[in-house]
């Protein structure tokens, strides 16, 4: 008989749940129709057909799939009071969890590569950054990410749990539920540990190496509004970078706890819910491309 999880979720905010409810709602509903509006600005508009935007694009849509896959089940918790999860849904949570923190990692390390093509050898850009090569580089993101997502699902399927077990989080967490199993998850951990430094540390360190780069070529820049205009280009990505990589690292790097389990929810919560959200805000309200796009589409789409 599989057993079934009883997800905590946040009991020290039960008088506060309608409220939480709201804002789970409001962030999940500005998650995905603004994810989706970019998505479908790039798709459209002819002159965000360039790597920086297809890579956008597919972060779009990785956050899409990210908030669908973890809140909506949350918010059913709030409004319904049913805390149980089956088996092969808790399974499921943990393969899309996995899969979409991978290739945002993946796909936030392309798009400053990318920005460091475009800034640090600009003569270049057009010809490194082909399409066939952005694909190649997107794709590798998506199926890497799927299948240690199934690896992951495929070892925890195999650990023993009660027939009723409560997962002190928000939803199936992988480190939540290894404090929950009778067997053996020493494995389990250190491949935890090895992916945390393989997946997110190295993107990451990646990520900060082409910034470096970055900052210094726009240093060298003799006008204040040439840097100021290159340095635009990127900072909406730095943002995202700091909250995502600051946030998820913050949680799975760090040594367990029984005394950080709010906090892990709570940053659980950032990069799951906010970042997907503020994603196309920053990208929008601070890039003229976009808004432009905008323009186009919807405000004088006699122009489009």
């Amino acid at each position: 008989m599989k057993p079934e999880f009883y997800i905590v979720a946040f009991p020290n905010y039960e008088y506060l749940w309608y409220i939480l409810f709201i804002g789970v709602l409001l962030l999940f509903l500005m998650a995905i129709v603004g994810n989706l509006l970019i998505t479908v600005l790039i798709w459209l508009v002819p002159h965000l057909h360039t790597p920086m935007y297809f890579f956008l694009c597919n972060l779009s849509v990785q956050d899409i799939v990210h908030v669908s896959a973890i809140l909506p089940k949350l918010m059913s918790i709030i409004l319904t009071g049913s805390h149980y999860i089956s088996f092969a849904g808790c399974l499921t949570q943990i393969f899309m969890f996995v899969f979409c923190l991978n290739t945002n990692f993946l796909l936030l390390t392309s798009m400053a590569y990318d920005r460091y093509v475009a800034i640090c050898i600009p003569l270049q850009y057009f010809v490194i950054m082909k399409f066939k090569k952005c694909s190649l580089l997107a794709s590798a993101c998506w199926v890497v990410s799927g299948l240690n997502a199934t690896m992951h699902s495929c070892l925890m399927s195999q650990l023993p749990f009660c027939l009723i077990t409560s997962i002190n989080h928000f939803f199936c967490d992988v480190r939540a539920m290894l404090k929950l199993s009778s067997g053996d998850t020493t494995h389990i951990k250190a491949l935890i540990f090895a992916e945390g430094v393989l997946f997110c540390f190295i993107p990451f360190v990646l990520i900060l190496i082409s910034y470096i780069h970055i900052i210094s070529t726009i240093r060298k820049i003799r006008s204040t509004a040439g840097r100021l205009k290159t340095f635009s280009s990127c900072s909406s990505h730095i943002i995202t970078v700091i909250l995502f990589c600051g946030a998820s690292l913050g949680q799975y790097m760090k040594p367990e706890s029984e005394k950080s389990e709010e906090q892990d929810k709570l940053l659980s919560l950032l990069y799951i819910a906010v970042v997907p959200m503020l994603n196309p805000l920053v990208y929008s309200l601070r890039n003229k491309d976009v808004l432009q796009a905008i323009q186009k589409l919807f405000i004088y789409p006699k122009l489009f």
